[in-house]
């Protein structure tokens, strides 16, 4: 009974807003089923690190000295000493991947890229705001709405915000379905979102489909050697995929190590949901910036579709644009069903498709170029 009162007595104002977030993520996992694998994990976590006197973070105990807790030696391990969960992760991610609908349409590639604009309008908008270069950089990268690459990026940046950051990216990626349309109409008028897209995929071999894994490995090894770690593991993860002679380590990668690795994740990330290091103005900060970025990305992308139209005969969709964004399969859903919405009968699937994949390259390599342009300054 004493050991209770003491630790009631010693809950902060902080940390019971923490007890809110996790109950909040919990709820959104659950009920509203955004990213469950992870939002039910990370908000299990922050009431974790936030009881008093709690286990799973390092702790001195009188007469034992300090004692290991487990979420801690998970964050340090796991995160903190070589990023390994995020690299592991793209490894099922690329085996969930058919880049087909994007190889069959390279000129699609060129989406993925314009839709990072909103990555660096925000580091910008975000050093505008005092925050210093390598914490600006993590911060934008929420933008690609890509979990994995703005936890890497913030931890070999060395931010001071990786829990708001990691929290912010999930938390985007989980209302792609809200934001994007939101951000899609913003910039279109109805008559282009119901422009038609005729769908002639050109032949993919198999060949073709194994090579190429190889090949933006190799390119992106001399264009962006700090996003390598992320891109090779995401196109092996991929040739595992398309070898043909892997399948079984495939599926595995696609579930059990995906899974797994998600589940610890979303948990070890709660590590950096102190309340101590959460609870402040930055951070809400961070998560109005992250949403502008988000944002913008989506904006940059239909944009460039439409000025693309500028120089075409048969127009394309700009919504196609907008799933440039790395949330794949989620993104190209959202634009099917928005085309659909406002035309019965539209179909841009596989287009959007194509930006979609060509998207979660496009983020992992602009997490790479961002890496390499602030360690140079910093």
């Amino acid at each position: 009974m004493e050991y209770l009162v003491e630790g009631i007595m010693a809950v902060t104002w902080q940390q019971i807003v923490m007890y809110a977030v996790g109950i909040l993520l919990i709820w959104l996992a659950i009920k509203k089923e955004y990213e469950p694998s992870l939002l039910l994990p990370m908000g299990f976590g922050a009431i974790l690190v936030n009881l008093p006197n709690s286990g799973v973070i390092n702790q001195v105990m009188s007469g034992v000295g300090e004692v290991n807790g487990v979420v801690e030696w998970l964050f340090e391990v796991g995160i903190e000493a070589a990023e390994v969960m995020p690299v592991l992760l793209f490894i099922g991610i690329g085996a969930m991947i058919d880049f087909g609908p994007l190889l069959s349409q390279p000129v699609m590639f060129l989406f993925g890229a314009a839709a990072q604009f909103g990555i660096f309008f925000a580091i910008c908008v975000a050093s505008l705001l005092g925050f210093d270069l390598k914490d600006a950089a993590s911060i934008g990268i929420i933008g690609a709405a890509d979990g994995p690459t703005s936890i890497l990026v913030s931890q070999v940046l060395g931010s001071n915000y990786i829990g708001p950051i990691a929290v912010a990216a999930y938390s985007y990626m989980a209302l792609v379905p809200i934001v994007q349309p939101f951000a899609i109409k913003l910039v279109t008028t109805k008559k282009e979102r119901t422009i038609h897209m005729d769908y002639q995929p050109g032949a993919v071999s198999k060949s073709m489909r194994i090579a190429f894994p190889i090949v933006v490995t190799i390119i992106v090894g001399f264009i962006a050697p700090s996003s390598v770690a992320l891109v090779g593991f995401l196109m092996f993860g991929n040739l595992l995929r398309e070898c043909g002679v892997l399948k079984t380590m495939s599926e595995t990668a696609q579930n059990e190590l995906a899974n797994l690795i998600t589940l610890l994740l979303g948990i070890t990330i709660s590590f950096s949901m102190r309340a101590d290091a959460f609870v402040n103005v930055d951070t809400i900060m961070i998560m109005a910036i992250g949403l502008l970025a988000f944002v913008f990305d989506t904006i940059g992308g239909v944009v460039f579709a439409k000025i693309v139209n500028l120089f075409r005969k048969k127009k394309l969709n700009p919504m196609i644009g907008a799933a440039g964004i790395s949330a794949f399969p989620m993104s190209s859903r959202v634009v099917q069903k928005l085309a659909a919405k406002e035309e019965p009968g539209n179909i841009i699937l596989m287009h959007a498709a194509g930006a979609n994949v060509s998207g979660q390259i496009a983020s992992v390599i602009a997490g790479g170029i961002v890496i390499n342009l602030v360690t140079r300054f910093m």
